[in-house]
């Protein structure tokens, strides 16, 4: 096989990944007739080091006329400025509105010089100002595009994922430049028995000129790409992602390969297509954009999607030494490093530990609005935590999920960001031997709640709206709350268990213990055979021990 890439342009890749911004977010989708139950289903994983996980909550609420709205920096939190307020605003908990219209996305970058720090609007504010005033992914759409007209854009590129109960749209937009208000975007359709994700690279390359049902752009979105000198073909020809987000290494291998990843678990023969996710740019066959899955995806594959390590692929993350002794599929960050003057990369699979939240929304048209939406949320690397059910109807947020239960600098086992990290940051470096008992509990727990989810349901419908969004509000904390407790136990019982690299012995269920109520000898496994030999293959006889 040929050489994937060289060193000038591997640099070249890095430099062009790293001008983006920190954060690195994965999206998946499923159309409603390319899933098992017939629901719409987004995931979003909001990677960002350093980010406290958190749902965000706005109340629904009636606004007096010449009303403000402030907005902040989704990334910083820094103060940007205002806008008019609406008459009247929906209730959005977490990415998802009363409607069951969600939002998700993922940032692309693109062209360094089309950012316009000069607008009003960031992609976060985008997100929350369109939830709280659409009811369908055609109206988001529509309000979206409106705002950053009126008030500018101050992100980079963005790849959003807008979803209702009947169709899901992938919107990608990009900015004009410092100081011209305003951007260039388009918006494809998912056919409704596909599925599709982007992961920090625009994926929309041609797209139809003349299918307003599947298709929308701004006006200017060729124009503006001739005007740049970015495009110069006929109308038909124009690519999205070529104009404004070139195709480089980066984007193949530590983006679009996730997208990938996806697709495998999904369908067969996506083999031809590793030679292009390994970054390989001349004469490989491109990925595209939606395929139609082999059968119809569950609820619970998609979780297992966002928990996906490329195993058993050639991008598998425990095949090498990066894995550490523990075979853990995770590397520390940045994505690149440099050894004796020459830059090398880590692999960037879905789950990932930097994630501050992960979602997954399911949407269903046959259910009245209050019941139909449901997302299920984790706080923390989407492998290492449970997802919690969080009804759109809610009106309370539970106090794990809170954004005022803690912060990123004050820990508190209250909240479930911190709880989980503090689990998953004690797995981490003993991974194969710890990772099993915290995938029990996880999968106990996801299937607890997807067992209940019909029963709970069957309840809300039996009730007037009032009474069911109560129900539905107070079963949303029940199950925050069985979490929490698992997730304590837990971690209870694995430091007691694991303590010093040790094991305490167990015998049904329980530690064993001598007659007076004493610890037993402890089990010390040391490393596993293989990192032995690897120790003794690097370091010959340096710890070769005495024949007695």
């Amino acid at each position: 096989m040929k050489q994937l890439i060289s060193t000038f342009a591997l640099c070249l890749a890095f430099f062009a990944l790293t001008a983006t911004k920190a954060t690195a977010c994965t999206n998946l989708i499923v159309g409603k007739n390319a899933s098992a139950d017939g629901s719409v289903m987004i995931t979003y994983s909001a990677d960002d080091y350093g980010s406290y996980g958190y749902l965000h909550f706005y109340p629904a609420g009636h606004h007096a006329k010449g009303e403000m709205r402030a907005l902040y920096d989704y990334e910083t939190n820094n103060y940007l400025g205002e806008i008019p307020e609406v008459e009247y605003t929906y209730n959005v908990i977490g990415q998802l509105n009363e409607h069951q219209l969600s939002i998700m996305e993922t940032t692309f970058g693109g062209r360094e010089e089309l950012t316009d720090t000069t607008g009003l609007l960031d992609y976060g504010s985008l997100m929350y100002v369109t939830l709280q005033r659409a009811k369908t992914a055609r109206e988001a759409i529509d309000v979206w595009t409106k705002l950053v007209d009126t008030y500018g854009y101050r992100s980079e590129g963005e790849s959003i994922t807008i979803a209702d109960p009947n169709e899901v749209w992938v919107l990608e937009m990009i900015g004009k430049g410092p100081g011209r208000k305003g951007a260039v975007w388009v918006a494809r359709r998912l056919p409704d028995d596909c599925i599709t994700g982007h992961a920090n690279q625009s994926r929309i390359t041609t797209f139809p000129l003349k299918d307003k049902k599947n298709c929308l752009y701004s006006k200017d979105v060729i124009s503006f790409a001739r005007e740049k000198g970015y495009f110069t073909g006929k109308d038909q020809d124009f690519s999205f992602r070529d104009a404004y987000a070139p195709n480089d290494f980066g984007a193949r291998r530590i983006c679009d390969a996730r997208v990938w990843s996806f697709f495998n678990r999904c369908a067969k023969g996506m083999e031809k297509y590793i030679p292009y996710i390994q970054g390989i740019e001349e004469g490989t066959e491109e990925l595209p954009w939606c395929i139609r899955p082999d059968q119809p995806v569950t609820l619970n594959q998609l979780k297992q999607a966002m928990r996906d390590h490329f195993e058993g692929t050639p991008l598998d993350m425990t095949s090498d030494i990066g894995m550490g002794p523990w075979e853990a599929p995770y590397r520390p960050t940045p994505l690149y490093f440099e050894v004796d003057g020459k830059r090398y990369y880590n692999e960037r699979p879905i789950s990932t530990q930097q994630t501050a939240v992960t979602y997954l929304a399911q949407l269903r048209s046959w259910l009245p609005n209050h019941i139909g939406g449901v997302q299920w949320a984790g706080f923390d690397d989407a492998n290492m935590v449970a997802y919690a059910p969080v009804y759109c109807c809610t009106t309370v947020c539970p106090e794990p999920f809170a954004e005022k239960t803690a912060d990123p600098f004050t820990f508190t086992t209250k909240s479930a960001y911190w709880l989980a990290n503090a689990l998953s940051n004690f797995i981490y470096p003993r991974y194969s031997q710890l990772f099993p008992e915290l995938q029990t509990v996880r999968d106990q727990l996801d299937a607890e709640f997807e067992s209940v989810q019909t029963k709970i349901e069957a309840e809300a419908l039996a009730m007037d709206e009032a009474e069911a969004k109560r129900h539905l509000t107070d079963y949303g904390c029940r199950a925050a709350g069985l979490m929490m407790d698992r997730w304590r136990q837990l971690f209870e019982r694995v430091i007691v268990k694991y303590n010093d690299m040790a094991i305490k012995p167990e015998a049904d269920g329980k530690f064993k213990k001598t007659a007076g109520g004493d610890h037993v000898p402890l089990i010390r496994t040391g490393y596993p055979e293989r990192y032995r030999k690897a120790i003794v293959d690097a370091t010959g006889d340096r710890y070769l021990a005495p024949t007695k």
